[in-house]
């Protein structure tokens, strides 16, 4: 089936002679270019498109003011409402004992005590922390007296690469608070959701069996 052509545009000339105009198919063709670019500009610069208003808005993000105890020093910031806990110590405090290692909470390297209790720092929200008292691997020693489970990890050769290290001796510390030290059996179930690349689950049970013991 053929498409017949508006009369304004010229019919085609023979194969000799020029057009002195563009053709329709040009014309179409430079002027999605045209538009397109238009529109990329826009999208891209953010100005073109977005009034003002909007853009002054999206700088401004939420933030909130946050009082809270670190290691026994107490602490107020500001932060960005989606500041977690783990951001806050290792970015604002510069306690940078506590890992980030998944960021979503499956592998406990970033495992601190919260008003004596285990948590996720990576999962949990600074802003929500008004008044609590945050314990890192950084305040477990008593000046240069360490933690009974610091000394313990040393002792039974409880780690290789170290970097779950952390998060393992907090999170072995909340379990001997919490009692869950009965056999190793307990112990590897309440500490189930901190993760050793390394393999060290034996000694790491260990040692806190023998801090256990000795509490």
């Amino acid at each position: 089936m053929s498409v017949e052509l508006p009369e304004s545009v010229p019919p085609p000339t023979g194969s000799g002679e020029s057009s002195s105009g563009p053709s329709r198919r040009t014309f179409i063709a430079t002027s999605t270019a045209v538009g397109g670019a238009v529109v990329a500009s826009g999208v891209i610069g953010g100005t073109l498109l977005a009034a003002p208003e909007e853009a002054t808005a999206a700088e401004a993000l939420p933030s909130s003011r946050v009082s809270l105890t670190v290691n026994g020093t107490r602490r107020t910031v500001t932060v960005d409402n989606r500041t977690s806990l783990l951001d806050l110590l290792r970015e604002h405090f510069d306690l940078t004992g506590s890992k980030k290692g998944c960021n979503a909470g499956a592998c406990g390297a970033c495992t601190v005590l919260v008003d004596g209790r285990r948590v996720n720092s990576c999962l949990t929200l600074a802003v929500r922390l008004e008044d609590a008292e945050v314990t890192t691997i950084e305040g477990l020693a008593d000046g240069d007296e360490l933690h009974p489970l610091q000394q313990a990890f040393i002792d039974e050769d409880a780690f290789q690469c170290g970097y779950c290290t952390p998060g393992q001796i907090l999170s072995g510390v909340g379990c001997i608070q919490e009692g869950h030290t009965g056999s190793p059996e307990e112990v590897r179930e309440w500490m189930s959701g901190n993760i050793c690349r390394c393999g060290c689950y034996v000694k790491i049970v260990r040692a806190v069996e023998q801090t256990a013991a000795r509490k």
